[in-house]
């Protein structure tokens, strides 16, 4: 037998533990997992010793910004985007709806599709907002991971939530996620409460407090209020329409406890963490250093050991980025005013590296970072022979260092943003290698990957 493709002498890390070996590759999928001393004859070796191997990140929830009409491609492309993902050990990378034109049809989700045909460097999916309930079964054929919606109304700007993907009235929530249910297809929801949102700006905007630490505390106030209403909404809701849904932004102790006490009703609940709310949000030190370069959203400290423990006993499923580049001048504003600020962090290209160094911590088990960023994503929204190393799957592949500490730099950021809220962190655990089906697309610091290379991570039927 001769593979493709040899990796030889790895650190192998799964979901199930570690073991020193290699992994073969032929035709784009895992041959097999072999002992030293028995690896087959391959036609290309690349030797890992002294490296992990991991599973490639799956992205469930992304920022990519380019439409299929133009609007907020000069923050970054698909292009840009799925370069990032490749440094940053990201495999798959699956976008949300709030681009130009927000696609919730399923005309509009196809010329979505084409531009990642065209121009994605690695394998991508698209969740489009079932906002318009006749055109549900219809997107729902075409192979996507999930649906989303918002909960929220900007105020004081009409961007990054604008109409045509936000809900708010309860009894419209409800049909969706009934005609979700229909399709058996997830639905990922941004939770908020925008009545309660609407009073708590108010005052502060009454007292004059409008700059990005006025915006912090808006939104983390009286204890994640506006968080934990809607998510309780959402939670009853579900029971009632019986849909799989899929919580995003997951940022206070009282959040997990709510989705905990759901699960063990046994209802169908997911839900994800984003690495500003363990590794920047719950500064406040970085908030008032970084304004709204750091926000996303305050996560007030007392909330970090909640969420740690949701994140290893399970409550909290996956991870996900929720990465969100803008411009410098985009976030500059917010010294002054905090919602005129777009709001959201990008992270792609360097979250994997946090939690793996948040593992060699002790935050968290190695093999439980492979199962949130990996091995989790691909199980609960079906994407098919993905996120495990087993004979049989794709071969996506990343090969990281796990000991030299580098340093975040905006030098080195691929985004067109230029920069990154977290610039001066030290990390360990950074990609050397990232292998798309078999083939490097990232290697020694440079995206080697072709445009256009990445496919449709399609989802079965989701478990």
């Amino acid at each position: 037998m001769m593979l493709d493709t040899l990796v030889k002498n790895a650190r192998i890390i799964d979901a199930q533990g570690e073991i020193q070996g290699s992994v073969g590759i032929e035709n784009g999928v895992i041959a097999g997992i072999y002992q030293p001393g028995e690896e087959p004859e391959a036609r290309e070796v690349i030797d890992a010793a002294g490296l992990a191997l991991v599973p490639g990140a799956i992205d469930m929830h992304s920022h990519h910004r380019e439409g299929s009409a133009p609007g907020f491609e000069y923050k970054d492309t698909i292009y840009t985007s799925t370069q990032q993902c490749a440094a940053g050990g990201v495999t798959t990378s699956v976008a949300m709806p709030n681009v130009t034109p927000p696609p919730n049809t399923d005309d509009l989700l196809k010329k979505q599709f084409a531009i990642y045909e065209r121009d994605a460097v690695v394998d991508w999916n698209f969740n489009p907002a079932p906002t318009i309930l006749s055109e549900v079964p219809a997107m729902s054929e075409q192979g996507i991971a999930a649906f989303k919606f918002f909960m929220v109304v900007d105020t004081g700007r009409d961007y990054p939530h604008m109409p045509g993907i936000g809900v708010h009235d309860h009894g419209k929530i409800l049909e969706i996620m009934k005609a979700c249910a229909a399709v058996n297809v997830p639905l990922m929801v941004h939770p908020h409460d925008q009545a309660l949102m609407d009073s708590i700006e108010k005052e502060f905007w009454d007292r004059g407090e409008r700059d990005a630490l006025a915006y912090a505390r808006a939104y983390a106030a009286h204890d994640g209020l506006i968080w934990e209403t809607a998510i309780a909404t959402l939670l009853r809701l579900q029971q009632a329409a019986g849909c799989h849904l899929h919580i995003l932004h997951t940022q206070t102790a009282g959040s997990v406890q709510l989705i905990r006490e759901a699960k063990a009703r046994g209802q169908k609940v997911t839900c994800e963490i984003n690495p500003w709310a363990l590794f920047l949000g719950n500064e406040w030190s970085a908030i008032e250093r970084l304004g709204s370069y750091a926000l996303s959203y305050w996560v007030p400290e007392k909330n970090t050991p909640g969420l740690w423990e949701g994140l290893n006993d399970g409550t909290i499923d996956i991870v996900a980025t929720d990465h969100a580049p803008h411009l410098a001048e985009e976030k500059e504003i917010g010294w002054t005013d905090g919602w005129k600020a777009h709001t959201g962090t990008p992270s792609t290209q360097f979250y994997l590296s946090m939690f793996l160094t948040a593992a060699m911590e002790g935050k968290i088990s190695l093999e439980r970072v492979v199962e949130a960023c990996s091995t989790a994503p691909a199980r609960i929204f079906g994407i098919e022979k993905k996120g495990e190393l087993k004979p049989g799957y794709f071969a996506d592949l990343v090969l990281v260092d796990l000991e030299t500490e580098y340093e975040v730099a905006n030098e080195d950021v691929l985004s067109l943003i230029g920069w990154s809220p977290y610039a001066g962190r030290k990390l360990k655990g950074k990609p050397v290698t990232t292998m798309v089906r078999g083939k490097i697309v990232y290697q020694d610091g440079k995206v080697v990957g072709e445009r256009g290379f990445g496919k449709q991570a399609k989802a079965k039927q989701a478990s």
